[in-house]
């Protein structure tokens, strides 16, 4: 069980570790540049493909998005309600709170535990998530919403073409699946570089709320995942990848965010910092308990 264990996560660590020190070292990263070519190319490839071709029953599928929103909402009240006891306000924190980093950290992690059967459903997961939160999420954090903010983000496209192909039993063009994944097949690692990079630039301050809080979205995390796996009768594959996808640290994008709107973006990089390393160092745990 430990080599299993360890397979699975010394990738994970390998690649972010690269990232961390090309970062610290000096040299450049355009993130930017990085961020657009994952965003608008490499992960609408991913989940177009992965999807489209996906040997599932599509029940699993739709089990993971509705899980996906079940732990969106339970996070959301849940953390909200504590920071109001807190006293601490929302429009910074509660983001973090409600974000695990189902992407950069989620999909190797899936894929690499569960395979492709575990990529696919982490993929259902995570295209729901994202919606959410980069719609929803960033509303709250910024005072504002848009539909144009919906209608521009390519993953929605990519998801409801593949359920084109996934629903009407068609054989995806060789081409099509070719090129798709010879680009979705750069997302994983540039995500994990890009979380090395992230993490080697952000600045910590306010230490006793990042530890309380990293508590709060991990301990909350495995609670919702255990929860949605046993209201839902999930099992196996499905079970582990909701588990782990709950209990993730704070994603980054919660501090570019916060950054982005004025924030307390210190803080909340702060919360980001802490609950990935406490987040990593509970994964061994975390995995031998789904596998």
């Amino acid at each position: 069980m430990f080599s299993e264990i360890f397979s699975i996560l010394a990738p994970v660590f390998v690649c972010v570790a690269i990232g961390y020190g090309w970062s610290k070292s000096g040299k450049d990263f355009d993130t930017g540049l990085v961020t657009s070519i994952v965003t608008y190319f490499g992960t609408p490839s991913l989940v177009f493909y992965a999807l489209a071709t996906v040997e599932l029953e599509i029940s699993h599928l739709w089990k993971m998005g509705l899980s996906a929103l079940i732990a969106n909402l339970s996070f959301v009240v849940i953390g909200g309600t504590i920071l109001a006891l807190l006293k601490l306000p929302h429009r910074a924190f509660l983001q973090a709170l409600s974000w695990p980093n189902v992407g950069n950290v989620g999909l190797p992690l899936c894929l690499l535990a569960f395979g492709d059967e575990g990529l696919a459903l982490a993929i259902a997961f995570f295209t729901v998530y994202v919606v959410l939160q980069l719609t929803v999420g960033v509303a709250f954090v910024s005072g504002k919403f848009t539909l144009m903010s919906l209608l521009k983000m390519p993953i929605i496209p990519a998801t409801l073409l593949a359920s084109l192909f996934l629903f009407t039993g068609l054989t995806v063009p060789k081409w099509l699946f070719n090129t798709t994944k010879l680009i979705g097949d750069l997302t994983i690692p540039l995500m994990l570089f890009t979380l090395g990079v992230s993490l080697a630039s952000l600045k910590i301050r306010g230490l006793k709320t990042a530890f309380g809080l990293s508590f709060l979205r991990l301990g909350m995390g495995v609670g919702v995942g255990l929860g949605i796996v046993w209201g839902m009768g999930l099992s196996g594959a499905a079970a582990g990848v909701v588990i782990l996808q709950c209990s993730l640290p704070a994603a980054v994008f919660s501090y570019l965010f916060a950054q982005l709107y004025d924030q307390r973006p210190q803080e909340v990089a702060g919360l980001v910092i802490v609950s990935t390393f406490m987040g990593f160092a509970s994964l061994p745990m975390l995995l031998w308990y789904v596998l």
